[in-house]
């Protein structure tokens, strides 16, 4: 993933939904336990990466 948080519009201006901010809210939304950790280098997002964790109810069978 090599996209930057700051890619600009045909305006001139910053682009205020970079293509990682998608990448990030579909990995949040079907998460249900678990983390995801954007990796940053140089002001840059340069990877995403997911961890679901499988909680089990200890006092269900």
């Amino acid at each position: 993933m090599n996209e930057q948080p700051n890619q600009e519009t045909h305006s001139g201006r910053p682009d205020p939904h970079p293509a990682w901010v998608q990448v990030v809210t579909e990995k949040v939304a079907s998460l249900r336990y678990g983390v995801v950790q954007v990796t940053v280098h140089d002001g840059k997002v340069v990877q995403i990466e997911r961890t679901e964790r499988t909680r089990f109810d200890p006092s269900r069978p």
